[in-house]
């Protein structure tokens, strides 16, 4: 999907990643299917740098520069943190919650493929890689009605760790997706991205993070080693949200990672530039961030 080039929401329609499944396509998609690779079970052996780690950074000093960061973001941003392993969340920022938008479709790839397999991958890898909205659609049809497809997210989602959120099974907004709609906060979301790194089934979808297509590399793209997937959308007074989920690795383990950012501008541009600011930061924070290992 190509990146908005206007600067004001009111002339943006095409930068949303959730529209109706009705929509032409807004990336270019191959005719042959992608074949699923094999994975061998998510594990901590073997992949760590011999590199000795750097004692993370308490949460409060971590509070301290990312307020300053959000002094001259240009709009409310927001941070979580979650060790991979366990262990106390780090939320920094205004931006705390909102609808999850097409990060929710990581959750979404892993449940359909569960259920469905080979059948669904090619549209689980389009709804991650190219943040596909039909296929995202596909995947949510696999899986029965609305309540029995919010069900299966959901959980996806408590196996992950988030206990708290509740998959939107009905369209609150005619022209988005309801699963899209998903009130997500950032310290779900993080924690939700740690336990996703530790469920053995989840590496083929872990994989799709670590190919988003390249017009969605921003935010955590900024970052030496993280899978990650986006979301964006305008909010119900008009304004765009940006935001990702995604799993850092660090020379001390892996960290659960949500951010997002809500530019004054409305621009869907200007979202995306404050989560270049947010991922430059983590990356000169990167060896000090809060990680562990999957137990």
């Amino acid at each position: 999907m190509a990146l908005a080039l206007c600067a004001l929401v009111s002339g943006c329609t095409i930068a949303t990643d959730d529209g109706p499944a009705s929509e032409a396509p807004l990336v270019s998609e191959t005719s042959a299917a992608p074949v699923p690779p094999v994975f061998p079970p998510t594990s901590d052996a073997e992949i760590w740098t011999t590199a000795p780690p750097v004692e993370a950074l308490p949460a409060e000093d971590l509070a301290a520069e990312f307020g300053a960061l959000e002094s001259t973001a240009g709009g409310p941003i927001g941070l979580a943190l979650v060790p991979v392993g366990g262990g106390p969340p780090t939320v920094l920022g205004t931006w705390t919650s909102g609808s999850a938008w097409s990060t929710v479709k990581v959750p979404l790839a892993l449940a359909a493929i569960r259920r469905g397999a080979d059948a669904v991958f090619a549209d689980a890898t389009a709804a991650i890689e190219s943040s596909d909205n039909a296929a995202a659609d596909n995947l949510w049809g696999s899986l029965g009605d609305s309540a029995a497809a919010g069900g299966a997210v959901e959980a996806v989602l408590r196996q992950g760790g988030d206990a708290a959120t509740a998959v939107q099974r009905e369209r609150i907004r005619p022209e988005f997706s309801a699963f899209g709609q998903t009130e997500w906060s950032t310290q779900d979301q993080a924690t939700f991205a740690a336990g996703l790194s530790c469920i053995p089934d989840a590496a083929p979808v872990v994989e799709m993070m670590n190919s988003v297509a390249p017009e969605q590399q921003w935010g955590l793209a900024k970052m030496s080693d993280a899978a990650f997937k986006g979301g964006w959308g305008p909010g119900v007074r008009g304004g765009y949200d940006v935001r990702q989920v995604g799993i850092v690795t660090t020379v001390a383990g892996r960290v659960g990672v949500a951010i997002a950012a809500q530019p004054n501008s409305g621009s869907f541009t200007d979202g995306t530039a404050m989560l270049d600011a947010v991922g430059s930061w983590l990356e000169s924070h990167g060896n000090q961030l809060p990680a562990g290992h999957c137990l």
